[in-house]
């Protein structure tokens, strides 16, 4: 019999405690456990960023960490982008939207993951500012130019919201 842990973590707000195996990775625990399936599972080695998540309000691979070494922390998942369940997108969503800034979808949530923090440090990015900091996320079918333009238009939007 595996040992089991006792873990307690908010993820968008809520509380949650579990009781999980030590080698459970933060990825699965999320999307199996909590059912928060907006966090993707790509390439399963830190590299796609598809399963980017905010943990404390930074972005970290939730498939590089076990769901143990959450316990007693803030995560904030994709799902907890919008206002109001989904009565209200969040302007990155609606950024990437406006801007065709996905097409299958895949990376998306990992990338929106990754803009939320990025832009709430730098409020007027530069195309290249952008490049870079989206480049820990793969997209196989934008060609990044609609995913630029998607940030530089959420940006905007923040800006106005502020």
């Amino acid at each position: 019999m595996s040992q089991q842990i006792n873990i307690t973590v908010t993820v968008n707000g809520a509380s949650y405690q579990r009781t999980v195996e030590p080698r459970l990775l933060l990825s699965d625990f999320i999307r199996q456990d909590l059912g928060l399936t907006g966090t993707h599972v790509g390439c399963e080695h830190g590299v796609c960023g598809a399963c980017t998540i905010l943990l404390d309000g930074q972005p970290v691979r939730s498939c590089l960490m076990f769901a143990v070494q959450a316990d007693g922390h803030e995560l904030f998942t994709v799902e907890g982008l919008a206002i109001d369940g989904l009565k209200h997108l969040h302007p990155i969503q609606e950024a990437f939207h406006e801007e065709h800034g996905l097409q299958c979808g895949f990376c998306t949530p990992g990338i929106l993951m990754t803009v939320k923090p990025f832009l709430e440090q730098n409020p007027d990015p530069t195309d290249e500012e952008v490049r870079l900091a989206i480049s820990g996320n793969l997209c196989r079918c934008t060609g990044y130019q609609h995913i630029v333009n998607a940030v530089k238009t959420a940006a905007e939007k923040m800006k106005e919201e502020r």
